[in-house]
């Protein structure tokens, strides 16, 4: 292995080039990889006693990435979702290696053979629009935070936005005029417009005057001006639904985050008769697919269709096999 191949180069060259200026992923992306990398290097040195650069490629064989996995979700209690995410991190470093450093290929295709564990799909949480309504109806109006809160928890629903959407709108991304709407810089750096209820708009109207923001403002700051963190909206909304479980007691059994509101746009959207196409592009989904599984949570839309199948009539006997075997394999 030449110098330029060594492990901490190696490293250095997959963030500030690979990643950074060949595939230009997200600030987001990089964070998550750069977490991963972190966790795994100080997995690495408690295991080997060797300092982070002090390692090499060959330090970082299938058998220990796999007792990495097994580590987080034994020790930190990572679900098997976020094992695989963590996988995949690991996975695109090592097909660098793999492309840098032909000689270490048979550990690349050791490190890269590793299998993905299968998830329990569950099915969408998302509210009714009585719960919407009490958890929107919860914040104090009469106060600045309050008044903050209403206008966020509103555009959140109304857009169905990612968090990070929305920590980082500024006000120039909201367009009032004959028909109002907000531009969305979304994952994947796909932007997205999506319309504003007149309420939404009306609302969004009062909070910018009342705050005097400017074009370039933070939509929903917080106290020192600045963005909102992820934690800070979740705090927010949990503040709104323990407000809102007085007036709606339904909300006592569900666990809601600020992406279960996303959920609940799409739900709402999808039970108006909207179509799954339009969802999809309201929520900035890459693919259909990904927006078929609220198709899947809806109930009410099974039971319309169940409505119109006609039941069949009489009974059907069970198969009985006759044969021992057959009948050892109709009992698995």
């Amino acid at each position: 292995m030449t110098e330029s191949n060594a492990f901490p180069s190696m490293v250095q060259y997959f963030f500030a080039q690979h990643l950074g200026a060949h595939k230009q992923v997200s600030p987001r992306t990089i964070s998550a990889y750069r977490d991963t990398f972190r966790l795994l290097l100080e997995f690495l040195e408690t295991r080997t006693g060797h300092t982070a650069s002090a390692l090499q490629i060959t330090d970082l064989d299938a058998p220990v990435i796999l007792d990495f996995l097994a580590h987080l979700e034994s020790e930190r209690g990572n679900t098997a979702r976020s094992r695989n995410a963590r996988l995949c991190a690991i996975k695109s470093f090592f097909h660098v290696v793999g492309l840098r450093d032909p000689a270490n290929m048979a550990l690349v295709q050791r490190v890269l053979a590793i299998p993905a564990k299968r998830t329990t799909k569950n099915l969408i949480t998302y509210l009714t629009k009585e719960e919407v309504d009490a958890i929107l109806a919860a914040p104090d109006q009469t106060t600045w935070l309050g008044s903050r809160d209403h206008a966020l928890l509103l555009t959140l629903y109304n857009s169905g936005a990612r968090v990070s959407e929305i920590t980082s709108l500024v006000c120039s991304q909201v367009t009032f005029d004959t028909h109002t709407f907000i531009h969305l810089h979304g994952k994947g750096r796909k932007d997205r417009t999506v319309p504003l209820w007149k309420q939404t708009a009306r609302v969004l109207q009062v909070w910018f005057k009342k705050m005097e923001l400017k074009s370039e403002s933070v939509a929903f700051p917080n106290v020192q001006g600045g963005k909102l963190s992820t934690d800070s909206v979740d705090y927010m909304l949990q503040k709104a639904v323990n407000e809102a479980r007085k007036s709606c007691p339904t909300l006592e059994k569900k666990r809601i985050t600020p992406h279960v509101m996303r959920h609940t746009t799409a739900m709402h959207l999808l039970q108006a008769g909207v179509d799954i196409a339009v969802i999809a592009l309201w929520l900035g989904h890459e693919t259909i697919e990904t927006t078929h599984g609220y198709v899947e949570a809806d109930l009410t839309m099974k039971e319309a269709a169940l409505q119109k199948l006609t039941p069949a009539q009489g009974c059907s006997s069970r198969f009985k096999p006759k044969d021992d075997l057959l009948r050892f394999l109709s009992a698995l």
